[in-house]
């Protein structure tokens, strides 16, 4: 949960104008008192009832009495003054954001506001009466919004990696059924599942298209040996389209990231070694070059080249399939027919309920009606890489048709939720304990 309330584009305009804070009822008390000091920094009165107005355009009640509007507003005052002290941390952390991001969202978000007014005289109009003299204006406000945003969302994954969320925290039982208590009322129908084990079975190239593959790689590979340049080298040849471009580089990974062969050959060597030998996986022959180390990391660059397929790999890939079934079917241990015949760059099952309609396609029709235990029919997917698709070969494990959504369903889910609002809440006590906080409402 991160508690970042930048500007919500619930309207065409956020409602923070003049004119809308002329018609607040919260607004009786004073305008620019300052009601808090986070460091240096004064949170006014008016930041406070500004934030209100926007919670309002969001469909919040403000209460109709004075005490109830007082408290609301203490409530508000809270969450900008943990904004302010992630801000604060920001700051200390060094964290710099760079523009060009916080531009470009802001013309994204920019644009999409635009677009729901017709004509500029009535664009005009709804920036004047939320008190923006110009489109400038506008924009200068959702630029300061996007920057503290992005600030808070960075200074968060900060404080994480220097462990401010790793201590556990306690959530009793009894949190847990006030949590449900609280939602009973709300809870939506829990839509039809299944969990499923599958079988994915690349096509493989015939004999020759293999030789030819690995002839083209040992060249390369002898090439690298010779001193050729890699990153020019992978331009040239790699087949890789999401690194090709890049000279090859695969970025920083840990082990278990990469397929079983290309991970233990990455991680065999040294920085700048090149791997001695080519490396065969599901997706073809790669030359490896391993550029830098370090603990538990490897950055490294491929060429990778892919013997080529047609459609006759296809249909052999299918006629795989159905025998791998029968297998299956006919008490092969499921470990054993993952190990022969699984595509090891993909998932091998999905062990968690997935909603049947947000399945894609392809499993939504081959999961069907069918059962838990039994399988679908054998299918294609898309395999971009290649351009030919992939045979999969699936097993319903567990199937949980369409009902009222139960307690037990959300307990777990409303368990992580209270944890993570307790560690969120000790992060900002602590922050604001470091530094300097002084309330005045």
């Amino acid at each position: 949960m991160r508690r970042s309330f930048a500007i919500l584009l619930c309207s065409a305009i956020p409602a923070v104008g003049m004119a809308q804070k002329a018609a607040d009822p919260a607004r009786s008390v004073a305008v620019d008192k300052v009601v808090a000091v986070v460091g240096t920094h004064p949170v006014l009165m008016s930041e406070v009832l500004d934030r209100i107005a926007m919670l309002r355009s969001q469909g919040a009640e403000v209460p109709p009495d004075s005490a109830g509007q007082m408290a609301m507003a203490r409530d508000v005052l809270n969450i900008v003054i943990d904004e302010e002290v992630l801000i604060a941390a920001a700051k200390q952390f060094k964290i710099d954001v760079p523009e060009t991001d916080i531009n470009a969202n802001v013309e994204k978000k920019f644009k999409e506001i635009r677009a729901r007014v017709k004509t500029d005289t009535e664009w005009r109009s709804a920036l004047k009466r939320e008190g923006f003299g110009t489109e400038g204006e506008f924009r200068k406000y959702l630029t300061d919004g996007e920057r503290r945003s992005e600030q808070q969302r960075i200074a968060i994954d900060s404080l994480k990696a220097h462990g401010r969320f790793s201590a556990p925290v306690q959530v009793t039982e009894k949190e847990i059924d006030d949590g449900i208590e609280k939602v009973k009322d709300r809870l939506p129908k829990r839509p039809t599942a299944i969990s499923f084990k599958q079988i994915v079975i690349a096509p493989r190239a015939n004999a020759a298209n293999e030789k030819l593959a690995l002839d083209k790689a040992q060249s390369i590979l002898d090439e690298v040996k010779k001193g050729g340049d890699f990153e020019q080298i992978a331009k040239r040849e790699s087949m890789d389209p999401g690194s090709k471009e890049r000279g090859g580089d695969l970025g920083w990974n840990r082990r278990g990231v990469m397929v079983p062969e290309f991970d233990r050959a990455m991680f065999a060597f040294g920085p700048g070694q090149i791997v001695p030998v080519v490396i065969k996986t599901t997706l073809g022959y790669h030359v490896i070059k391993v550029d830098r180390v370090q603990p538990a990391e490897v950055k490294a660059r491929h060429v990778l080249i892919m013997p080529k397929l047609d459609s006759a790999d296809v249909a052999r890939a299918h006629t795989l399939a159905d025998s791998v079934m029968k297998l299956w079917k006919g008490g092969m241990p499921y470990d054993t027919v993952v190990a022969k015949f699984h595509d090891n760059g993909e998932l091998t099952s999905y062990p968690d309920q997935y909603p049947i309609d947000s399945l894609p396609p392809e499993y939504k029709a081959a999961a069907g009606d069918a059962k838990s235990g039994e399988f679908g029919k054998p299918f294609e997917i898309p395999n971009p890489q290649t351009g030919f698709p992939k045979v999969v070969v699936l097993r319903i494990t567990e199937r949980t048709e369409e009902g009222p959504m139960t307690k037990a369903d959300i307990r777990d889910r409303i368990r992580q939720q209270l944890q993570q609002e307790k560690q969120f809440r000790r992060m900002y006590d602590q922050l604001r304990k470091e530094q300097y906080v002084v309330v005045r409402m």
